[in-house]
């Protein structure tokens, strides 16, 4: 049975931590779903994860939606859970409620994620009231990176403390299923925490949150320039790719690969007619 919202919230009040992460093509949805992760988010980060973007504002919708379709696709039972890209539910509510039913209709996703706090309680009131489901984020959000003058920690003064836990109480109260705290410092995750009746997803927001979410690219080891304090690699494929694909460049210009092993055949008889009637038949062996 696919997982529900409705589940994402219980696993909170049964002490269960839900463990997310991202996925943006249907191959990786399919073993992240395999997995038993119970939520995967297509982020806007797949626009510097697959697309090359330096930050995640040049990201369409229909760049989102293409992905979406994707994992959808890949997924069995994870919730699936389509990032809204940016200035795509800011100019008002109604552009909100007609581009998160795109990635609900179109792109097959269970529910929404947009970031920001007090700020986006109504237009989440108003998607929530229309039937769809919201996460909420908040802390370092990433489409204000370059109002915020960097990818920087969140919540450190007094001011900034106090407007987080207002932005998470002001998106509980107007629906949201579950909230992502990025990049805050822990033990003002614990506080938010403690204080919400919805999980929180961290990353990069310390030990306890409800649950937390990481990019799938930093988890595996596929990105090998930069590695986020808040990440933890699992693997390390991208070494295991590029031994492998060198492997191959070195069958293939040797004539190592492909043998008889990896090759079709065909019928002597109907290669001895092919012969017969071929000018150049000298040429096949």
């Amino acid at each position: 049975m696919r997982v529900t919202t409705s589940e994402i919230r219980g696993m909170k009040e049964k002490g269960e931590r839900i463990a997310a992460l991202t996925a943006y093509d249907y191959l990786t949805a399919r073993l992240v779903d395999e997995s038993g992760v119970p939520l995967v988010l297509v982020g806007d980060s797949l626009g510097m994860v697959f697309l090359g973007y330096e930050t995640t504002i040049p990201v369409r919708l229909s760049e989102v939606l293409h992905h979406t379709k994707a994992v959808t696709r890949g997924c069995r039972n994870a919730l699936v859970v389509a990032d809204m890209p940016f200035m795509t539910y800011h100019i008002s509510e109604g552009q909100a409620l007609e581009n998160a039913a795109r990635l609900i209709q179109e792109g097959g996703a269970h529910a929404v994620k947009l970031e920001g706090g007090c700020a986006m309680a109504p237009t989440v009131t108003r998607l929530v009231q229309s039937g769809i489901p919201v996460m909420g984020h908040i802390g370092l959000t990433p489409q204000s990176v370059h109002q915020f003058g960097g990818f920087k920690v969140q919540g450190k003064s007094v001011e900034q403390a106090r407007n987080l836990i207002d932005d998470a109480r002001a998106l509980e109260d107007a629906g949201a299923f579950s909230i992502v705290l990025e990049c805050i410092p822990a033990k003002l995750s614990q506080i938010i925490t403690r204080r919400l009746q919805i999980p929180t997803i961290g990353i990069g927001a310390g030990p306890d949150c409800d649950g937390e979410i990481q990019v799938i690219s930093d988890l595996l080891g596929l990105v090998t320039d930069f590695i986020p304090k808040h990440a933890k690699r699992y693997a390390r494929l991208a070494d295991e790719i590029r031994s492998a694909l060198g492997r191959y460049v070195s069958d293939v210009t040797s004539r190592a690969f492909p043998t008889e092993k990896e090759s079709f055949s065909i019928d002597p008889a109907v290669l001895e007619q092919i012969i017969e009637r071929d000018a150049d038949s000298s040429e096949i062996q």
